[in-house]
């Protein structure tokens, strides 16, 4: 192995640390750690094609960024003179992209008025309401757009009701709206804030189920799911240890 870190350097430590700071950043499994430093510029290289190579599907997302903040300057600019709802639809959607959550939501408040139909977005200010912590404000929003449509979004936009009833104090309703949607739904989200809610209530072995239904999905998944699912694996890990 010292040979093969002579054949390579200096560029082995820099696959190294390239490696590492991939692994810090994106969380792949434990293992891959011990690979990328005892085997060297090997375990980096190995690291790199398994791990960062098909990552660049999720690197080009973050690419959209560029484009989107200069559309974003586009309509600021345009609902000066032009401040139509589509406008103003438009630029909280893309706020909302940026995880500027407050200023997505004041944009959704331009756009909707009494004559807005559309579901869409009422849905997506629930969105930036609940990742402001303001659930009180989410909860008619999101009763509206299941009231209208118990599918929207593959179901997520129930997931997310039955999470706004458990933080508003109306637990029973919580509960069986969990029950229902989990019926057909297998977003990890779902059933992450569902293990949540058993868990406050003091039923671990219940909360413990869900958390590792989300787990259990992991080896099936293709690749690409698995890196796109992995904050929640996360969370359900986290989740599990504390409950144990």
């Amino acid at each position: 192995m010292g040979a093969l870190s002579y054949l390579f350097y200096p560029w082995g430590f820099l696959l190294q640390a390239l490696a590492i700071v991939h692994f810090i950043r994106r969380r792949p499994d434990g293992y891959w750690l011990w690979i990328i430093l005892f085997l060297g510029p090997l375990g980096a290289i190995v690291y790199i094609a398994v791990e960062v190579i098909p990552d660049a599907g999720l690197l080009r997302q973050s690419f959209k960024a560029f484009p989107r903040r200069k559309r974003i300057g586009e309509l600021e600019a345009a609902i000066l003179d032009n401040p139509s709802a589509g406008n103003y639809e438009e630029l909280a959607d893309l706020y909302l992209e940026e995880g500027k959550f407050a200023r997505a939501r004041q944009c959704y408040d331009h756009a909707i008025s009494s004559r807005t139909d559309s579901p869409d977005p009422f849905y997506r200010r629930a969105i930036a309401e609940i990742e402001m912590g303001d659930f009180a404000a989410a909860l008619p929003d999101l009763e509206r757009v299941v009231g209208k449509d118990p599918k929207y979004d593959f179901y997520r936009a129930g997931g997310l009701l039955a999470h706004t009833y458990a933080n508003t104090g109306q637990q029973e309703k919580a509960e069986a709206l969990f029950q229902e949607v989990t019926k057909i739904s297998t977003l990890s989200e779902t059933y992450f804030n569902y293990a949540n809610l058993l868990a406050a209530q003091g039923r671990n072995a219940e909360a413990r189920e869900w958390a590792q239904r989300i787990l259990a999905k992991k080896p099936t998944m293709p690749g690409y799911l698995r890196r796109r699912e992995r904050p929640w694996f996360r969370r359900a890990s986290g989740l599990l240890k504390r409950l144990s």
